[in-house]
């Protein structure tokens, strides 16, 4: 199939992993899409919608009126497209004013993979991005979520009866990493806690610094992009915090999960909703290598914990639990071993994205549209 799919930010990992999976199940994708930073070259065909900032609101708005127009010239692209798909509220609402005026009539997939906090927070203003939101989910065939809370928690409180829901979670694309390991991770005479990913979340790293005053016996391995303001000046001098910058996914995952005895995969960026209802990457890339993870309890991450049995619930404060569970696994490596074999024991399709999953997800949307227009 072609297909048409409009992102936030070309680079944008998480987007780079849905063009790669769109493209390994042997379908045409040409991106259009907004970016964080300069103009490089791209490994997939893609339009450029123009540069938008963090947290600039105002200029978001605009971007998306003029990545609207932009992507409407470039009309033959989406009359050709067989499904066109969306990622997020800002992207959908100008995924829908492009295909409007280019004339398209290809099924919109709204693709949500979390839901912003001016969404679930009282008052007029979210209330309003709730009705437009609703006119979307009407206009869409099928509104794909990472995780059932989005659905349980918000769209079937907000929006019931205006969409139809499709599970696809945020495994690893198939075919994209060697063989799970048969050695268990880490196994080092240090314990070691791995943070990984985009790390934005300051609780996050409060806690990390904290427990390396407190446990010297730990090491905690930080890898990714940070995005929280005097993240380098939180960790400087403390020797047992080892922080490796950015990686390369799915590159490097071997080597950073190989390290490790756990993960930490709790999160408080937004702790008022998208926190508590995500599934975040870690769960999966760790449990491919036998990594069990830590998560606060209450969370949806915690209850897919508790589901495979592939990890630690710990209760709030987690400034409190985290030290004492880290302390009774470095006391008794038996424990870590189990939960480590555990992990590696699961089916690989707890993990890894089923090579259908893609092709059922379009399935579906074109199902949609034909029962839509037979009715």
């Amino acid at each position: 199939m072609r297909i048409a799919y409009f992102g936030h930010d070309t680079y944008d990992a998480a987007i780079a992993r849905r063009v790669r999976s769109l493209s390994a199940a042997g379908h045409d994708v040409t991106g259009l899409m907004m970016r964080r930073g300069a103009v490089t070259g791209m490994p997939w065909e893609n339009i450029d919608l123009g540069r938008t900032y963090d947290a600039a609101y105002v200029q978001r708005l605009r971007s998306i009126w003029k990545g609207a127009e932009i992507a409407a010239m470039h009309g033959q692209v989406l009359r050709d497209a067989d499904v066109i798909i969306a990622r997020n509220l800002d992207m959908m609402i100008c995924a829908s004013l492009a295909k409007r005026r280019a004339g398209a009539t290809a099924p919109l997939i709204y693709e949500c993979l979390d839901v912003h906090h001016m969404l679930t927070t009282p008052g007029p203003a979210a209330a309003m991005l709730r009705r437009m939101e609703r006119s979307l989910l009407r206009q869409s065939s099928l509104l794909v979520i990472s995780s059932p809370a989005f659905e349980r928690e918000y769209f079937s409180r907000y929006h019931g009866g205006a969409y139809t829901p499709f599970l696809l979670e945020n495994r690893i694309a198939a075919g994209s990493l060697p063989p799970r390991p048969e050695a268990l991770p880490g196994g080092g005479a240090r314990l070691t806690i791995g943070w990984f990913g985009v790390l934005r979340c300051r609780r996050s790293l409060a806690m990390m610094v904290t427990i390396a005053r407190d446990l010297p016996q730990v090491t905690i391995h930080i890898a990714g992009k940070p995005v929280i303001e005097g993240f380098e000046k939180a960790i400087e001098g403390i020797g047992n915090i080892r922080f490796t910058g950015a990686y390369r996914g799915p590159d490097d995952l071997p080597r950073l999960y190989g390290g490790v005895d756990l993960v930490w995969a709790g999160d408080f960026y937004q702790a008022d909703f998208n926190s508590k209802a995500l599934l975040p990457n870690r769960l999966y890339e760790g449990g491919y290598f036998g990594v069990p993870a830590i998560a606060p309890e209450g969370t949806e991450t915690a209850r897919w914990l508790a589901r495979y049995g592939t990890g630690f619930a710990v209760g709030e404060p987690v400034e409190s639990s985290v030290p004492v569970l880290l302390r009774e696994l470095d006391s008794d490596r038996a424990s870590l071993t189990g939960a480590q074999r555990t992990v590696l024991a699961l089916p690989d399709d707890v993990f890894v994205e089923p090579t259908d999953m893609i092709d059922r997800m379009l399935t579906a949307a074109l199902s949609v549209r034909e029962e839509r227009a037979a009715s």
